[in-house]
């Protein structure tokens, strides 16, 4: 009942946003400024009406303070901070006082920066807005004094914060002084983030420099709206400095998502929404479990499924690895989906790229917040290449740790589904670590301090597989292999041939029922008759519900206690 108000509350305050926005287009003389994405001149008030977005070509205008504070809160919840802090001339530049305050005049800003509280939906949060107008949003004394302060008091307060950043780098007339609100800044941030808060800088046209190499870029979750420019050195910085022509879309936001730095690309039309969805998944949690109370508990498959689990026959070890390579078998993201509710897939390992061999990201199991990630391999050639046949590089990896550990600083229950040949060995892999990768997740892993749950839906491909797989628990569908090697590479090194892979499958001990001996797996999940799309929506609920379970069971556990498990459970072998 509390949910279907709340989002009954949501519809009208969205509704009433819209209302508002459509007055005040309505109020407004008709004027054209010109669109420099397209050199049209388009009328204001449509452009207005359209979220500050050209109708023509879809370019972003920039935005000026009160319209973006307008633009993502709740009517009339922004109380500024900080508005009282005095600027000056720490290196006596000559003529900085006049131009701050001709800036001041036309702008009608203080400075370069306005932040305070404010509400999204009904949600608190600390959310400042750089401005471009103002000496090109760069990061003066007082621009990182008003910051470092909102974010000390966002800390004393148990806040989030949001930062709309926007920059053309270190303001010049502070030389020095500038160069220290970079640490200043970052050094607030760290004491914000060591008291478990979140921080989610949205990253707007341009943001550039010194704010790019602070506290642009430190976020819990980093976000950025459509083909800003994102980077620390800009291109004509780069191509007057070293004579490099740059290509068409360096460092706008979709290379920043392909090489790794942001998150996700939102639309401004989505953007009030997103950071409300963002805030309520980081709502202070104690323990493991917040289920609703009206979810699904019953596991039983349907009648048709059960009929089909009865007539399927047994499969011996080579069947099941064929069974386990399909291409039509049920992929991790199915289950993500039909499992979970509101997955909001994030991106990149903040140092190379994203792997697309695996997705990641925040959900809600029957409303309680877990982290989930999967090993994603693609059902047909053109899927196959996108995900790279489910291969992690150690992009892939370190994108998978940096979720992990943002689940245990917030608290989140860590889910994984693993359908792996094994880890990619090309070149450019180890050119870029992957037998570090690999080793590190399973270092962090062994100690993370939230629950770990891990599900074999298909290969598990040797330390490819186990980089994502040192659980609590480690369940494995009855059809899955997990092998240290596969049947061909085992045969070929210990028989010299590898024809004889499927007498080695029959000898690795590689199926759920020889693991569950072993006590490799702790559990077998059906799967009623083949992993196929017939079969999804009772392979999902049986899952769901004991995933329940497992969270309920490990609810009252400390972090030190999960760990603890952890490491004697893998301590056994």
């Amino acid at each position: 009942m509390e949910n279907l108000l709340g989002k009954i509350k949501l519809k009208k305050e969205i509704k009433a946003d819209l209302k508002q926005e459509a007055k005040e287009v309505k109020d407004e003389k008709p004027e054209t400024v010109e669109c420099k994405a397209c050199g049209k001149k388009v009328n204001r008030a449509e452009a207005k009406r359209n979220l500050y977005i050209c109708p023509e070509c879809g370019g972003y205008f920039r935005v000026k303070t009160k319209n973006r504070i307008k633009m993502v809160v709740d009517a009339g919840s922004f109380t500024p901070w900080f508005e009282d802090i005095e600027g000056g001339n720490p290196l006596n530049f000559p003529g900085y006082e006049e131009k701050l305050a001709a800036v001041q005049e036309k702008t009608g800003l203080k400075e370069g920066v306005t932040i305070g509280k404010a509400q999204i939906y009904g949600e608190d949060t600390v959310l400042g807005v750089v401005d471009a107008r103002f000496l090109m949003g760069s990061m003066g004394h007082v621009v990182g004094e008003k910051i470092a302060a909102a974010v000390e008091r966002a800390t004393e307060e148990k806040l989030p914060v949001i930062l709309f950043c926007c920059s053309g780098g270190a303001r010049m007339q502070e030389g020095i002084i500038s160069l220290m609100q970079m640490a200043k800044t970052s050094a607030a941030l760290k004491k914000h983030s060591e008291a478990g808060l979140l921080y989610v800088p949205v990253l707007t046209d341009p943001t550039t420099g010194g704010m790019t190499a602070s506290f642009a870029m430190l976020g819990d979750i980093i976000l950025a709206e459509p083909k800003a420019l994102i980077g620390f050195a800009g291109p004509r910085v780069i191509e007057q400095t070293i004579g490099q022509k740059l290509p068409e879309g360096f460092q706008r936001s979709e290379f920043q998502v392909e090489h790794g730095f942001v998150d996700r690309i939102v639309e401004r039309k989505e953007l009030k929404k997103t950071l409300y969805d963002i805030l309520k998944f980081h709502h202070k949690r104690e323990g493991f479990v917040n289920f609703d109370s009206n979810a699904v508990t019953s596991a039983a498959p349907s009648e048709l499924m059960r009929e089909r689990a009865a007539k399927t026959p047994l499969k011996d070890a080579w069947e099941k690895v064929e069974m386990a390579r399909k291409v039509s078998r049920i992929s991790a993201g199915e289950y993500i989906e039909t499992i979970f509710d509101h997955f909001m897939e994030m991106h990149g390992d903040r140092y190379f790229g994203d792997d697309p061999a695996i997705m990641g990201g925040i959900a809600y199991l029957d409303g309680q917040p877990v982290t989930v990630i999967g090993v994603q391999k693609g059902k047909d050639l053109k899927d196959c290449l996108k995900h790279n046949y489910g291969m992690p590089s150690p992009e892939g990896y370190r994108k998978a740790l940096r979720l992990m550990k943002q689940a245990e600083k917030f608290n989140r229950p860590v889910i994984t589904f693993v359908n792996t040949s094994g880890a990619f060995c090309g070149m450019e892999a180890e050119e870029r670590g992957q037998a570090e990768a690999i080793a590190r997740n399973l270092y962090e892993m062994s100690a993370l301090k939230v629950p770990v749950l891990c599900m074999m839906i298909g290969e598990g491909g040797s330390g490819g597989a186990l980089a994502l797989s040192v659980g609590n628990e480690v369940w494995m569908m009855e059809n899955a292999t997990y092998s240290v090697l596969s049947p061909e590479g085992f045969a070929s090194i210990l028989w010299k041939d590898s024809k004889r892979a499927k007498e080695a499958a029959g000898v690795m001990k590689i199926t759920a029922h020889d693991l569950h001996e072993l006590h490799v797996v702790d559990k077998i999940i059906p799967e009623y008759g083949g992993a196929d799309s017939k079969a999804l929506d009772s392979i999902a609920r049986y899952m769901k519900v004991n995933i329940r379970e497992f969270l309920e069971k490990n609810a009252k556990k400390t972090g030190e206690e999960l760990a603890e498990e952890r490491y004697k459970r893998f301590r056994a072998f």
